[in-house]
C-alpha cells in the first residue's frame, strides 16, 4: 500500500535515538541523554493543582475554542508586554495550538503550496523543514554561522532563489547550535522582509533560556514586525510544561486569522482544564517555574481569574 505523503519519509530522528537509548539501557549501560530535549523538572505545583480542579468540573469536558479561551490569550497577552514591552491584540494577533509543532506545521499549510520555496537555517530542529515539505514546497537551506554571515548568506539565498521564497524560518536561541542574535539582527530581518513581501516565521522555543545577562529578543519587539511576522511562543521549556502541549502564535493579524480559519476545520482546541492551568502558570513568576525550592513554597490556594 501506497502512503503518499510519507513514502519518502525518514525515520524521526529523536524516535531513533530514543531506541538507542532503550536499547542500551536494557543492556545495563549508563547512558547520558543528549537527544531528546524533555524537561526533567515537576511542572509550576500550581498549575497542576488548578488543572486537577478544573479537571473536576464537568463543564470542561466538552468542547474548547480552537483559538484558545478569551482569558489564555489575554494571559499570553500580558506576558509579552510584562517581559518584551510588546503590545499584542488577544482577539487578532494571539492563537493557542496544541503546541508549536503542530501550530507550526499547519500555518505551513496556510502559507505555501506545490511549487513555492521557504528558506530554513541548516542545521535545523526537524520539524522546521519537514513542516514545509509537507506542504510540497521546496525547502532552500542556509548554512547558519554567527551573525552578520547568516544574514549575508540569508539575502543571497534568497536572491538568488527561484521562485522567490515566500517564508523564512527562524529560531533564536537556535537548536540546534545554541546561536543567539540581538533586537538589531530582528530589525534587520524584519526590514529586509518589509522590503522584500516575505513572511517571518521565528519558533521562540528558547525564549526564556539565556545566560550570563542575555536576553533572547522576540522578534515582534522590531519596529514593523506585525508586518510581516509571526512568532511562536512555548510553556515547553519556559514553564516544564512540555506534555501538556500548550504554545501560541503571536503576530500578523492576517497570518494568525489564516492559522485560525484552518484549525477551525481541524481541531477544537486544547482540553480546556490544561487551558485554564495554562493561565495560571502565565500569571506567575516565571523564576518560580524552574526552581524546586522556590516551587514548593508557593501557595496552592491562591486565587486566579480565568472565566
Amino acid at each position: 500500500m501506497e502512503f503518499r505523503r510519507i513514502s519518502n519519509l525518514p525515520p524521526y530522528v529523536f524516535t531513533i535515538i530514543d531506541s538507542l537509548k532503550v536499547e542500551r539501557r536494557r543492556d545495563g549501560a549508563d547512558v547520558i541523554d543528549l537527544g531528546f530535549g524533555n524537561p526533567d523538572i515537576p511542572s509550576p505545583a500550581t498549575a497542576v493543582t488548578k488543572l486537577s480542579e478544573a479537571a473536576e468540573n464537568d463543564r470542561n469536558h466538552r468542547y474548547s475554542a480552537s483559538r484558545g479561551i478569551p482569558k489564555l490569550r489575554e494571559a499570553v497577552a500580558a506576558l509579552y508586554q510584562r517581559q518584551w514591552g510588546v503590545s499584542l491584540d488577544p482577539e487578532s494577533e494571539i492563537i493557542n495550538t496544541i503546541g508549536a509543532k503542530e501550530g507550526f506545521s499547519h500555518l505551513m499549510w496556510t502559507l505555501l503550496a506545490p511549487g513555492d520555496a521557504c528558506l530554513v537555517p541548516a542545521p535545523s530542529y526537524p520539524i522546521h523543514i519537514f513542516g514545509p515539505l509537507f506542504t510540497g514546497a521546496n525547502v532552500r537551506e542556509v548554512p547558519l554561522t554567527t551573525g552578520e554571515d547568516f544574514f549575508d548568506s540569508l539575502v543571497e539565498r534568497f536572491e538568488y532563489s527561484w521562485p522567490r521564497p515566500r517564508v523564512i524560518v527562524l529560531s533564536f536561541p537556535h537548536n540546534p547550535t545554541t546561536t543567539c542574535v540581538d533586537l538589531s539582527f530582528m530589525q534587520r530581518l524584519v526590514d529586509f522582509a518589509r522590503e522584500r513581501e516575505v513572511v517571518l516565521v521565528h519558533d521562540f522555543a528558547y525564549a526564556d533560556l539565556g545566560f550570563d545577562g542575555y536576553k533572547p529578543p522576540s522578534i515582534m519587539q522590531a519596529e514593523g514586525a506585525k508586518d510581516v511576522a509571526v512568532e511562536f511562543y512555548s510553556l515547553t521549556k519556559s514553564f516544564s510544561m512540555a506534555g501538556w502541549r500548550v504554545a501560541f502564535c503571536v503576530g500578523n493579524s492576517e497570518v494568525v486569522g489564516a492559522l485560525a480559519k484552518l484549525k477551525s476545520y481541524l481541531d477544537y482546541g486544547t482540553f480546556q482544564p490544561i487551558q485554564i492551568a495554562a493561565i495560571i502558570a502565565l500569571q506567575q513568576d516565571k523564576s518560580r517555574c524552574c526552581n524546586r525550592k522556590r516551587q514548593a513554597k508557593q501557595s496552592s490556594d491562591q486565587k486566579y481569574s480565568w472565566e
